[in-house]
């Protein structure tokens, strides 16, 4: 007989021997057993839920936690709320005033006796207050420059550049000068001063808004033509705030030109023109590098006064006198005091001495 527990008929061909079992090694204690069990559902709950019989494990969340979306709506609800009360209750900017037109006063100012002439133009020039005058666009300085309340200081260059720009293209271009273009001083204009512009020299008037000569110099050249294209120029610069959104720039400048007659050998004369220009800017005009000119004060001589300064000037040239008539106080166009007659008397003081 076999030994207890082996099978009747014997140990099995090729199993340990001595009766030893070959899972004895192997301990199955509670704790094993207890995680080892199947967590089943309930008859009722399998038949009401229709759930599998085993519990699964629910899955790994991979996705945002509830804090987070939590968060997310937060964010969410509160832009939405900017959205709407800007909607609602946009903030009051300033809006864009429109451009004012200009407006230009032109005096003429006739001479108290013969107009000097030399066959030199330099000889002029030495004896006249314009001697220490600088040539050109050397002449029209850029002042120190120094932010605004609104306005930093590269906007300010900017500005004073282009008011810069502008006195060159429309008092010292010579094809501007003997008007056969009026281009250059065009190109900087704010658009919509465009209009204005046009008019004026497509229907010129002497209304104190269409004066081609309120805008740029120029000659009749049917009349002069520059003896010396070293035309002398002294003046100032200045910038100032008109408002918070508007910065102005306030050119005076007084610019000797040399002039002979149109097409002749004749001697040269001198003809002094006093300007001050009103530049104003705003962040639309320096961003598309233009200005708008609103003031534009011309003295200019010699003239008669009989003669119309509306679409050009029309110098008094070397010998040349005027019509008695003007006034007996003497302007000069050198000194910054503003005339105050439709036109003036140009004071001997500003003619060469030759």
């Amino acid at each position: 007989m076999g030994g207890p527990g082996n099978p009747p008929e014997g140990t099995p061909e090729g199993a340990p021997g001595g009766g030893e079992d070959e899972y004895r090694s192997v301990v199955f204690d509670e704790s094993f057993v207890r995680a080892a069990r199947l967590q089943e559902f309930s008859a009722q709950e399998r038949l009401s839920d229709h759930a599998p019989a085993v519990r699964r494990r629910p899955p790994v969340r991979r996705g945002l936690s509830r804090q987070a979306l939590v968060l997310v709506l937060l964010i969410a609800l509160a832009f939405g709320t900017a959205i709407y009360m800007g909607v609602r209750h946009p903030s009051r900017t300033p809006a864009a005033k429109p451009t004012e037109p200009l407006r230009m006063t032109v005096i003429p100012l006739s001479p108290q006796s013969a107009v000097p002439g030399a066959e030199n133009a330099e000889a002029l020039y030495a004896h006249s207050p314009a001697a220490q005058f600088r040539i050109g666009a050397e002449g029209i300085t850029m002042p120190a420059t120094r932010r605004t309340a609104h306005f930093t200081d590269s906007q300010v260059v900017s500005a004073l550049t282009i008011a810069k720009e502008y006195l060159v293209a429309s008092a010292l271009d010579p094809e501007v000068l003997g008007g056969g273009t009026v281009q250059p001083v065009r190109r900087l204009l704010d658009s919509e001063q465009l209009d204005q512009f046009e008019q004026s020299f497509d229907q010129p008037a002497a209304d104190g808004r269409h004066a081609p000569t309120g805008w740029l110099v120029r000659f009749d050249p049917s009349r002069a033509e520059l003896a010396d294209r070293r035309i002398r120029v002294q003046g100032t610069l200045q910038t100032a705030e008109f408002d918070s959104g508007t910065l102005e720039v306030v050119a005076a400048h007084t610019l000797v030109y040399a002039l002979r007659p149109a097409g002749g050998e004749a001697d040269a004369s001198l003809f002094t023109v006093r300007r001050e220009l009103h530049f104003r800017f705003d962040q639309d005009d320096l961003r598309t590098h233009r200005a708008e000119v609103v003031v534009s004060y011309v003295q200019a001589g010699p003239l008669a006064c009989a003669d119309d300064v509306t679409n050009h000037l029309r110098p008094l040239l070397a010998g040349q006198t005027a019509k008695a008539g003007g006034p007996s106080a003497g302007t000069d166009p050198y000194n910054t005091g503003a005339a105050t007659a439709l036109c003036g008397t140009l004071a001997e003081s500003a003619q060469p001495k030759v």
